[in-house]
């Protein structure tokens, strides 16, 4: 079987959107599954949809990476979106031919490619997604470098090269999974102007003529298929071979942080794509963590103890997801800032994200640090809707019984491997969390409901207050706690409801 290359996909007559020759618009800073997955394919989209007619060329950020790859496959690759789009199962497949060519700048040849790139009349964008280790600054690192070890050294590096010659600002999109990713980015970038002693006037062109763009993205991508006779049967259809198969969700969106101009400017709204620009992503990220992430803390304690497994499941069963639905969108939904409609549309989304059949997503992987998560996801939404309603959201409540519960069901032993509990229906547990949680639990595992629902509410290390001083919370989770140890977390979640 052929190596997919454009030659390859003439031969077996793929009739699907190809554009195998334009301008290299897009510089990019990673090459993994996720990049290629998201943003790669909102380029794609663009291309076949607005006419945008740009390529993307593709640095590996570190040494190993995917440049042979890529470069042995002219740029293509085929992605499959899997999931469910309102309610119905969906598996998209797509060549993607945005990229143009991957370089390794650790090979000087590549490295001056890269800077060749860098001063090209066509280029206007730089897109990074170098983990969360990737946006940091280096002082290690030297103007002189081929390359500099840490991206913001290299995208420095790719500025003075482009202010040098005279060419115009560039925008940049950070895609990196910090808080202010793009500030951050260019908060590096300055440093080092400052140790480098660059000019005042590259000063002023990365700080006024360079948009730096914090961006929120959104898609769950499970990459590479892990079953070989699923990836056989793949090749098999498809007529050719493909080392870089990627897959993602169905559900995507890219909300860019920048200027009202960039709307116009970026291809993507002329392309119906949901990329939208927007003044501040503070609130698009409130959202994902409130409601998508606060969904999966949300419910998936009580489920696993309930007997469930996977994520799916817990969709396909009324109880849990009308628990899971009815804290989204009468709880959560009302502390949030954004337009009631948005927020009940990305909540309903959630449901098909979790019912996704392509993806069995263990509730055990989830339930790492529940505590922390816990804070950070749910505990907001709780304390809101109690000063603006001023009662107690009964899922949210029963929610927080049910982490207790997680923590304290039939506990065995502490172990390096951490808090060895069970089930009700039979089998052991480990609870992964910060040491500290789980000596806690260990300790306290023959309290009684209301001690261990005091203990673990006026601990301020877990919740950074003192929660037995909202009204009504300490009985609310004694008695969910009760009803969960007495009649099972299922029946306390129909309680809810």
């Amino acid at each position: 079987m052929e190596k997919l290359c454009y030659q390859t996909l003439e031969q077996v007559g793929y009739q699907g959107y190809l554009l195998k020759d334009a301008p290299e618009k897009v510089l990019q800073f990673g090459e993994g599954n996720f990049l290629r997955a998201f943003v790669n394919y909102w380029f794609d989209m663009a291309n076949e949809r607005a006419g945008w007619n740009g390529k993307c060329v593709l640095v590996q950020p570190i040494a190993p990476g995917l440049a042979g790859l890529l470069n042995a496959q002219e740029g293509l690759y085929t992605l499959y979106l899997r999931g469910r789009e309102n309610g119905e199962k969906v598996d998209r497949k797509r060549v993607i031919s945005s990229v143009s060519r991957c370089l390794n700048p650790y090979e000087k040849a590549d490295f001056d490619a890269m800077m060749a790139v860098a001063v090209s009349d066509e280029l206007e964008y730089v897109v990074s997604n170098t983990t969360e280790a990737g946006i940091v600054y280096d002082s290690a690192c030297q103007l002189a470098d081929t390359p500099a070890a840490s991206f913001p050294g290299k995208l420095t590096q790719v500025l003075h090269r482009r202010w040098q010659a005279g060419k115009p600002g560039l925008v940049i999109l950070s895609c990196e999974l910090i808080d202010n990713n793009g500030r951050e980015l260019l908060k590096c970038v300055n440093q080092y102007v400052d140790k480098w002693g660059l000019e005042d006037g590259f000063r002023k062109y990365v700080n006024e003529d360079c948009t730096f763009c914090s961006t929120l993205v959104d898609r769950i991508v499970p990459g590479r298929v892990k079953d070989p006779a699923e990836a056989a049967k793949m090749e098999a259809e498809n007529g050719y071979r493909d080392e870089l198969i990627d897959v993602g969700e169905i559900f995507g969106v890219w909300n860019i942080e920048g200027p009202a101009w960039l709307e116009e400017k970026l291809p993507f709204k002329r392309a119906g794509l949901n990329c939208p620009v927007v003044p501040d992503v503070t609130p698009y990220k409130k959202r994902k963590v409130r409601i998508l992430n606060g969904a999966h803390t949300g419910f998936v304690l009580g489920a696993y103890l309930a007997g469930f497994d996977i994520v799916r499941d817990c969709m396909q069963d009324d109880t849990v997801r009308g628990f899971m639905n009815r804290m989204l969108h009468e709880e959560v939904i009302p502390t949030l800032p954004l337009d009631r409609k948005d927020l009940e549309d990305f909540a309903s989304a959630v449901q098909d994200r979790f019912n996704n059949p392509f993806v069995d997503h263990e509730l055990m992987s989830i339930s790492l640090n529940s505590t922390s998560k816990w804070r950070a996801r749910n505990l907001p939404s709780l304390l809101e809707y109690v000063e603006a309603k001023g009662s107690l959201p009964p899922c949210l409540a029963m929610s927080f019984a049910a982490c207790i519960a997680f923590f304290s069901s039939g506990v065995q032993a502490l172990t390096d491997k951490g808090l060895v509990c069970r089930r009700p229906q039979g089998g052991d547990y480990v609870c992964s969390d910060d040491r500290w949680v789980l000596e806690f639990y260990y300790d306290h595992r023959d309290d009684s409901p209301e001690a261990l629902v005091r203990a673990v509410m006026t601990n301020e290390r877990m919740w950074g207050q003192d929660l037995t001083a909202v009204d009504g919370f300490e009985a609310a989770a004694v008695s969910g706690l009760k009803l969960i140890r007495e009649r099972g977390a299922k029946a306390a979640y129909a309680a809810c409801l």
